[in-house]
C-alpha cells in the first residue's frame, strides 16, 4: 500500500509543479494524472482475485503481470478514457503520464537480480535498475510525503493560481 501511495504522491508533486508552467493543467487534471499513477499497481488485484479464477471464468489464459507494463498502462488508460465524455485526449494523456511516472519510479527500486520489471510487454526485456530504494523502506513513503506537502504548500501560498480550479 505504501508503494501505491508513493506513486500517487510522486505524480501529484510532479504534475502540480508542471501546472505552474503549463496553464491548462489545473488541479482537476492533476487529479486525473494521479489516478493514472495507480494503473500499474492494479497488478495487486491478484491478492483479491486469483488468476486461475479469471481464467476459469473467462475460459481464456490470463495473467496480471502485463498490467504493470507500459502496454498495460496504455490499454487500461484507454478503457478508462472511454468513461469520459469530454476532453478525452487530455484525459488519456494524463492517465498515461501518471502511469509512466509510476513505472519510472518502480524502475528505480532495488531488485535482487539488478534488473527492473519488464516494461515493454510483450517483449520480456528487463532493463537494469540503479537500485535506489527498497519498496518496504518507510523512508520512501516519508520522503515522498514530505515532497508532496512541500509542493502543496508552495502551490497554495507562493504560486499565483488565479484562474485554476
Amino acid at each position: 500500500m505504501a508503494d501505491l501511495l508513493s506513486h500517487v504522491l510522486i505524480a501529484y508533486a510532479l504534475l502540480t509543479a508542471a501546472s505552474w508552467l503549463i496553464e491548462p493543467l489545473t488541479h482537476r487534471w492533476v487529479a486525473v494524472g494521479m489516478g493514472g499513477a495507480a494503473i500499474p499497481d492494479l497488478v495487486k488485484l491478484e491478492l483479491l482475485v486469483d488468476e486461475g479464477v479469471i481464467q476459469r471464468t473467462l475460459d481464456i489464459p490470463f495473467e496480471y503481470d502485463p498490467i504493470g507494463s507500459l502496454a498495460g498502462v496504455l490499454l487500461i488508460a484507454g478503457v478508462i478514457t472511454l468513461l469520459f465524455t469530454h476532453e478525452r485526449r487530455r484525459v488519456y494523456t494524463l492517465l498515461v503520464t501518471g502511469g509512466t511516472l509510476s513505472l519510472v519510479g518502480d524502475g528505480l527500486r532495488a531488485y535482487a537480480d539488478g534488473h527492473a520489471s519488464f516494461w515493454l510487454y510483450p517483449f520480456w526485456w528487463r532493463p537494469p535498475t540503479p537500485s535506489l530504494y527498497v519498496t518496504s523502506d518507510p523512508r520512501v513513503l516519508a520522503s515522498t510525503l514530505v515532497v508532496a506537502v512541500a509542493v502543496a504548500l508552495v502551490d497554495r501560498y507562493l504560486v499565483d493560481t488565479t484562474g485554476s480550479d
